[in-house]
């Protein structure tokens, strides 16, 4: 059998253009010292952890509790640190070049189990159902509620090499007076591309790594350089949603997780929905979990903004979870070039993720 070749090419985001991928597998053979695994905190219950049942006067008054604060489940509490608030309000200004906006909105800590230091793919999937109800639901409140939010960002961070400052498994929600930059671009993007193809795509992506095969050929010497086979980017796949490698993975197992039938808001995914999403996500993370050996992760939601410039995405926008784990830290030439370098190829990290359950 003959050795597989070395990729070494760059990759171009299709849903973002202007965000690019170097695939160096070579670059995995390097010489480095093997990096320390942190074992992740498993215990049931801390007594001094500020989100462990119990513990409930450590934290700011409770928002929403559920089933009830008594025997809560999922439990949402204010940021005691937050990045954005309702209070201390400034006045925005600028002068010459130098501009600055009053940095308002909303940051809340959703405490998505009572056990410290349980995984998402250890929850129960009723559990997990529980935790994406929450999340719609708080986004569609604040919505209501508040007509400054232009957008609500829910996120999770697990591990310290993701960022997570406490043990307890918990997400964040911060909503934001602003739309961020990458969503913005990514909608933005969606739309022409809906406005010259009128498809979304999204759905064309979703209906290639469902249905495109294809065999690359030198065409100097007609050596076969690449065969793409169907599924080869499916990682996980329930009756409503997918699981799939990108294409130009920015980091070495990154999934995005889709609805199949075309969705561009969060909002608008049912109960039956979120039942099957928390099946695929479960699945996905214990893949990834089995893979890493424990990992270490972000995962956010891109979903339709709330604003009057992209109210007629809905056909061109297609709501998505993106999952990040962390298995390296960027580098000069990455942070100097805006350019994400992978060692592991997106098609052998996806098998391998495929084969672990």
């Amino acid at each position: 059998m003959s050795a597989v070749k070395p990729i070494r090419e760059i990759r171009i985001n299709p849903t973002l253009p202007s965000e690019s991928v170097l695939v160096a597998t070579e670059r995995g053979l390097r010489p480095r010292k093997e990096e320390e695994r942190v074992p992740r905190d498993a215990r049931e219950h801390v007594e001094d952890c500020p989100f462990c049942r119990g513990n409930e006067e450590r934290t700011p008054p409770t928002i929403l509790a559920l089933p009830n604060e008594r025997d809560w489940q999922v439990r949402i509490v204010h940021n005691l640190y937050p990045v954005l608030g309702t209070d201390n309000r400034q006045p925005d200004y600028s002068f010459g070049l130098q501009q600055a906006l009053e940095g308002y909105g909303h940051h809340e800590v959703i405490i998505d189990h009572g056990r410290h230091g349980i995984g998402i793919h250890e929850m129960s999937e009723s559990h997990l159902t529980l935790v994406l109800q929450t999340y719609q639901q708080r986004m569609d409140t604040l919505y209501a509620a508040d007509e400054r939010i232009s957008y609500v960002l829910v996120f999770k961070n697990f591990g310290r090499a993701a960022g997570a400052s406490i043990g307890h498994t918990h997400s964040q929600l911060i909503a934001l007076p602003v739309i961020p930059e990458n969503v913005y671009n990514e909608v933005a993007h969606s739309r022409d591309y809906y406005d010259e193809h009128r498809q979304c795509i999204f759905c064309s992506l979703i209906d290639e790594a469902l249905t495109f095969e294809g065999t690359i050929y030198n065409p100097e010497s007609g050596e076969l350089r690449r065969r793409i086979d169907i599924g080869q980017y499916v990682v996980e796949r329930g009756e409503r949603f997918i699981a799939i490698k990108p294409f130009a993975s920015r980091y070495e197992w990154e999934v995005h997780i889709l609805p199949l039938v075309h969705q561009s808001d969060y909002l608008q995914a049912s109960a039956e929905d979120l039942a099957d999403l928390a099946r695929v996500l479960g699945r996905t993370m214990a893949r990834l979990d089995k893979v890493l050996g424990g990992a270490q992760y972000n995962y956010y939601f891109h979903t339709a903004p709330r604003c009057e410039m992209f109210a007629d995405c809905d056909p061109s926008y297609h709501w998505h979870l993106e999952i990040c784990p962390r298995t390296s830290i960027p580098s000069g030439f990455e942070l100097g070039s805006g350019l994400f370098v992978t060692t592991i190829s997106p098609e052998d990290a996806a098998a391998r993720l495929r084969e672990a359950l």
